[in-house]
Order: structure tokens, then C-alpha cells, then sequence
């Protein structure tokens, strides 16, 4: 099911990357957004693509980009803002999440609300 009303946002620098990347993929790949524990503050984010939508899993559109999260991810992303840009030294994708309490340095990594492990 692809859901319009996201709660997951993409710029549209962010969304031109995507598309970019996704165009040099062998076939049509999807995007996926993953929270998975590590990283500097406990947490980081992983984006890849992916070919399966898996059962649970929830997939919005943005700018013409399909974003596909499962379930567990969801939890810690929503409100999500992802952006994109470039300077001198390269371009690097923006995390920006009202659900993190800190963030790394390098912007992939983030701590959580503390109570927001007790949510369901």
C-alpha cells in the first residue's frame, strides 16, 4: 500500500539524489530506510534499495520517490526529515528527526527520547 500523506518528508534535493542513485541501479529498485542500533549515539540510519516489500512493511511517496520502512524503523523515524547537499568536500544525505534527542556529528548516527522505547 503507498501512502501520500507521509510522515517521513524528502526534500526535493533529497529526492533528486535518490532518483540519481536509483537510476544507476540494474533494475527497479526501491528505496529503503532502516534504524538500525550502533553507530556513535546507540543508532544510525541506513538507506539502500531493495527489490521485496516485506509483509508490515510501509511505503510512502515523496517527490515521486516510494520510501519503503518496516515496522520496527517506523517507530523511530517519524516526522523525519531527510535532505540532501553538497559542498566543497562532496554531498551527504541530512538527517533531521524531532524524535532524536542528540545527534553524531557526521549527522548518520542519533540517540532517542528516552521514553520513546516504552511507546508502542
Amino acid at each position: 500500500m503507498l501512502l501520500t500523506n507521509s510522515m517521513i518528508y524528502l526534500t526535493k534535493a533529497a529526492a533528486a539524489e535518490i532518483k540519481r542513485l536509483q537510476a544507476k541501479q540494474k533494475s527497479n529498485f526501491l528505496f529503503r530506510l532502516t534504524v538500525k542500533p550502533g553507530g556513535c549515539c546507540g543508532w544510525y540510519y541506513d538507506m539502500s534499495f531493495d527489490e521485496t516489500v516485506n509483509s508490515g512493511d510501509r511505503t510512502f511517496e515523496c517527490h515521486g520517490i516510494a520510501v519503503t520502512i518496516d515496522p520496527e524503523s517506523y517507530r523511530y523515524t517519524k516526522g523525519l526529515t531527510l535532505d540532501y547537499s553538497e559542498d566543497l568536500i562532496g554531498g551527504s544525505f541530512r538527517f533531521h528527526n524531532p524524535q532524536a534527542e542528540t545527534s553524531c556529528g557526521c549527522g548518520n548516527s542519533f540517540s532517542l527520547v528516552s521514553n520513546l522505547d516504552a511507546d508502542t
